[in-house]
């Protein structure tokens, strides 16, 4: 991919996180934050909240798998392509407490047609040990996160 198409599509990737963004309300709700964005990847951050943990006094796995598949959402729908998930399976390694800001970032493995796969690792922001392992594969679905370029200006404008 030449500089020019590189740039073009890193624009596309960010103005579909933003247009995606103004509608997740699950994300907003959770104070989940991306940090970057790029085709195929992306990485988004989440601190462990009181309300976010279990019986246990450690962050719900539920909660875990929130940030992990939001984060793969993001990635997939990267190229302004309607995705959805149509399987994923996550491990989860360390517990993570109260005040841990975890951070998710997601790689697309593969894009063949209408499906793909991504891995998305969640660590510790502070130390970078790995809390859980996710894996991901997406289904492209009829329709774009962003309809038309004047949306795109308008999400590039926020």
């Amino acid at each position: 991919m030449n500089q020019a198409a590189s740039a073009e599509a890193l624009t596309l990737a960010e103005s579909t996180a933003r247009a995606m963004f103004s509608r997740d309300s699950a994300a907003h709700a959770l104070g989940i934050q991306i940090t970057e964005i790029a085709p195929g990847q992306a990485t988004l951050t989440m601190t462990v909240r009181p309300d976010m943990l279990n019986g246990h006094r450690i962050c719900h796995g539920g909660m875990i798998f929130l940030l992990a598949d939001t984060t793969f959402a993001y990635a997939c729908n990267s190229y302004n392509h309607n995705a959805v998930a149509s399987a994923c399976q996550i491990d989860f390694l360390v517990p993570a407490h109260e005040g841990d800001v975890l951070e998710a970032h997601a790689v697309e493995q593969t894009l063949s047609g209408k499906t793909g796969v991504y891995d998305i690792t969640v660590r510790l922001a502070a130390t970078r040990e790995a809390v859980a392992l996710f894996r991901g594969k997406s289904h492209r679905i009829k329709g774009t996160v962003i309809e038309s370029l004047h949306d795109a200006g308008d999400a590039a404008q926020k």
